[in-house]
């Protein structure tokens, strides 16, 4: 039984695809559209503080890193110090 469903899930498959490749270039224009007008934007405001949170989170990430880095720098040559 196993195979048959096998058989006939690949069966509709290829029969999805050979439909799909029959749309001419206006349906899949006018589909498109019609999906690209189903999407929500984001408000100009929203996107605004979105950006600012980025840079704000960007920022704060390259401030921890660098100060790990220091440390790091900092305690490695201490410790090398000690030896040479």
């Amino acid at each position: 039984m196993r195979g048959l469903a096998a058989y006939v899930a690949c069966n509709a498959h290829a029969m999805m695809e050979r439909q799909m490749a029959r749309t001419n270039p206006l349906q899949f224009i006018q589909q498109v559209r019609s999906e690209v007008s189903k999407v929500t934007w984001p408000a100009r405001r929203e996107v605004f503080l979105t950006t600012v949170m980025v840079f704000i989170m960007a920022t704060l990430t390259a401030i921890f890193f660098a100060l790990v880095d220091l440390a790091i720098r900092s305690g490695l040559t201490g410790i090398l110090g000690l030896f040479g």
